[in-house]
């Protein structure tokens, strides 16, 4: 059965609300964020004209607090509608059938996470063609160039990095380490492979790579038979385990727990059970991400750029949503750390990534 996540936003206690009615909203410009030429979706002025749609390429506990964040956001902006919608299956064609359904239901402005990255870009495209405004959001195309108006996502390398360097320290700095993680195909994946080998690397060989195991994050049933067939395996062999997916997380924190091996784990997110055993000292630490602030913010750029009050200052630009390791010293604080990032990313929006009319 697949864990859900607790939606853990905590953005009133960021004071946000004063700072999203700061930027007026004014008529569309030309160069406006959508990407300006024109297309069939009816001019939009104001924040209550938009409708936005949140948009991952399917079910995944990583993306449920994009629905509270979403909703949030909604009420705070004065939005004409909001919706989650993760109906894609992770199967691209589906997710673009399930994008211009929501076109064709007035949503005039999107934020997507593109279940293919190597071909998301041929979406925003199409959707800037109709007018309609495009983010990515939590995973950015593979390549060097976004069609949309910007990608607002965790630097997985950095992150996947701090997690292996997290999992090194606590072996000591030295041992067998293994890596599990998602989809192969997916850029992300390949970029917390370059992340965590870039930590390995640091030792000067104390440290080996055992393997990498991906394609694992599917489901959490799909994360405990490898996690379960590895420690059978190689178990013995084994210092410490890296989870940079959401699911291996969850099964390997679990499964190390029950096996009682002297294994290291480092999780990533913050699934309850994770927090639990890090409380309890069976997981070593988690990365956590910060996919509320990536909801709640993205529906405030998008806003922004539908109305034309705002146009983005570098198109396609990559912006770091943030990702915070979480250990026992604070398992119980860390929240606070990614609110205040949620605010500092609001200010770099308004400051720098967007240019806004006075």
């Amino acid at each position: 059965m697949k864990t859900t996540r607790a939606a853990r936003v905590g953005l009133s206690a960021l004071g946000i609300a004063a700072l999203v009615v700061t930027a007026g909203c004014s008529t569309k410009s030309p160069e406006s964020g959508s990407g300006g030429s024109a297309g069939s979706a009816p001019s939009v002025s104001t924040a209550a004209q938009v409708k936005v749609a949140l948009v991952p390429g399917g079910a995944h506990p990583y993306f449920q607090p994009w629905k509270t964040a979403g909703n949030q956001a909604k009420t705070d902006l004065g939005l004409g509608g909001m919706t989650f919608d993760e109906t894609g299956q992770w199967d691209q064609a589906k997710q673009n059938a399930a994008i211009n359904s929501l076109a064709a239901q007035g949503y005039n402005a999107m934020g997507i996470f593109g279940v293919s990255p190597t071909d998301i870009n041929s979406t925003f495209s199409d959707l800037k063609s109709k007018g309609i405004t495009v983010a990515s959001l939590a995973s950015c195309p593979a390549g060097d160039v976004d069609q949309a108006s910007f990608c607002l996502s965790t630097e997985v390398e950095a992150a996947a990095e701090k997690a292996a360097q997290a999992a090194i320290a606590a072996m000591g700095g030295q041992g067998v380490l293994v890596h599990l993680t998602g989809n192969n195909v997916d850029s992300n994946t390949q970029r917390r492979i370059a992340g965590v080998k870039k930590a390995i690397d640091a030792t000067g060989g104390k440290v080996r790579l055992l393997t990498t195991i991906t394609d694992i994050d599917t489901d959490l049933q799909t994360a405990q038979k490898a996690v379960s067939d590895l420690l059978s395996a190689q178990g013995g062999q084994i210092n410490g385990l890296v989870s940079t997916a959401y699911n291996p997380a969850v099964a390997a924190a679990a499964a190390v727990k029950a096996s009682k091996l002297p294994i290291k784990d480092v999780a990533i997110d913050d699934d309850p059970t994770i927090l639990a055993d890090i409380r309890d000292g069976s997981v070593s630490a988690t990365v956590a991400q910060n996919p509320a602030g990536q909801a709640y913010v993205g529906t405030w750029a998008l806003t922004k750029l539908a109305t034309g009050a705002c146009t983005v200052a570098n198109p396609g630009v990559a912006i770091d949503s943030g990702s915070f390791v979480v250990d026992k010293k604070n398992v119980d604080t860390y929240d606070a750390e990614r609110q205040a990032k949620t605010k500092e990313l609001l200010s770099q929006f308004q400051n720098t990534v967007l240019k806004c009319k006075a």
